[in-house]
């Protein structure tokens, strides 16, 4: 079973062709052909016993004319590489030509023998592979993901045989709808109407080749039920025909739309298809590689954010711990304070009468001590004491400057 990528590459350059022919006389009347020289220097007029001059007019012929009469004048055989064909065919043509001089049994020339091969598919293929390596080679230097599909949509309108416009559209992440990729031959006003177009059957072609997860070729727009919505934006865009295909990633997931738009009604051609096949692969690649890489991008931020989140709740910790240890080291230093208050007050002696009771004084004999960490301290009843314990307490708490004991005992 052939390979599908071989098939697209033969639908694409095709097999390449041999042409002969025999020339008689100054004149290279063409004596005998095989048909495909014949269609290459004449077109539809496949006919021989004609001056070859008369089957190929113009600039080429005369060229190829000039270079057959050396050969005949000469003797001289002539290799030609990589020769543009010299007919009136539709399509562009590349030849390698041998021109052998032909000779009677006296050694005259009579005439010459014309062999060749068509390279038009090899220099075609060296084109594509150019063109392919290069986006490849901007996908691995992780290049924007807007510049690879542009570069691609031009290179494929470059390649393609027939003028065609190329667009892709990108798939939201839950893929319901379509956004602007690329598509540098499209009016702007196309562009911009059609981003963000639902995915959906009859959605134009890309929005049902979304949906369908196939390819869903509209040959004329005119007509077609999927263009309903759209018939007169594509008219004023000049648009004919649209051939869609899905993007898929890897795992069947929608990446996005591949469309080649056309300004004339027309059915895809095996070369078409071709083409599309390799190239919706490609685009699938950079697609892909720009989604990992904004997971990638994303998952370092969400890491920076954890970092730095981590950081702070680091430098909070140490604040706290340092403002606990000079909480700890204000109440050990107070509490020393009161121990020495306490010890120097102990010497004193113990008044008979309470010394709480202020200038009206206070006869109930002292039965509590009290002291403060200014070293202050008294002796007092038991009603003066818990009146003193709620005024110096917060006192004491609220103003420093109005101290302790010795101001509330001189009130």
């Amino acid at each position: 079973m052939t390979d599908p990528a071989e098939q697209d590459l033969r639908a694409l350059f095709g097999q390449s062709t041999a042409v002969f022919a025999v020339l008689t006389g100054p004149a290279h009347v063409v004596e005998s052909a095989s048909p495909a020289f014949l269609a290459t220097v004449g077109g539809d007029e496949v006919r021989t016993g004609v001056a070859l001059a008369d089957l190929v007019p113009g600039p080429a012929g005369q060229a190829l004319i000039a270079r057959l009469d050396e050969v005949y004048g000469t003797g001289e055989p002539y290799t030609g590489r990589d020769v543009p064909g010299a007919g009136p065919q539709a399509r562009e043509a590349f030849f390698d030509f041998t021109y052998e001089p032909r000779r009677d049994a006296a050694g005259a020339v009579t005439g010459i023998l014309v062999i060749g091969v068509e390279t038009t598919q090899v220099k075609h293929a060296q084109r594509l592979t150019a063109e392919h390596r290069a986006l490849l080679e901007q996908i691995a230097r992780q290049a924007p993901l807007a510049d690879v599909l542009d570069g691609m949509a031009r290179r494929i309108e470059d390649l393609a045989p027939r003028e065609v416009l190329v667009s892709v559209l990108l798939a939201d992440a839950d893929g319901r709808h379509l956004r602007h990729g690329a598509a540098p031959s499209l009016p702007d006003f196309y562009n911009e109407a059609i981003d963000g177009i639902a995915t959906g059957e009859g959605v134009g072609s890309c929005g049902t080749a979304a949906h369908r997860r196939e390819p869903v070729i509209v040959t004329d727009i005119a007509t077609d039920p999927f263009w309903a919505d759209f018939r007169d934006l594509a008219g004023r865009a000049g648009l004919a025909a649209c051939w869609s295909t899905p993007i898929l990633a890897r795992d069947g997931a929608l990446l996005g739309t591949f469309a080649m738009y056309h300004r004339v009604p027309r059915v895809p051609q095996d070369t078409d298809l071709a083409l599309t096949r390799v190239f919706a692969g490609t685009a699938a690649l950079a697609i892909e590689r720009h989604h990992t890489e904004q997971a990638q991008h994303a998952a370092e931020a969400r890491a920076r954010a954890a970092h730095d989140e981590l950081a702070k709740a680091v430098q909070a910790e140490r604040e706290l711990r340092a403002e606990a240890e000079e909480r700890a080291a204000a109440a050990a230093e107070l509490n020393a304070q009161m121990r020495a208050a306490a010890a120097a007050q102990a010497p004193r002696p113990h008044p008979e009468q309470c010394q709480l009771g202020g200038g009206a004084g206070c006869a109930a004999p002292a039965e509590i001590k009290l002291a403060d960490s200014w070293g202050d301290a008294a002796w007092g009843c038991a009603g003066h004491v818990e009146e003193a314990l709620i005024n110096v307490r917060s006192v004491f708490i609220a103003n420093e400057e109005l101290g302790g004991l010795a101001a509330y005992v001189a009130r």
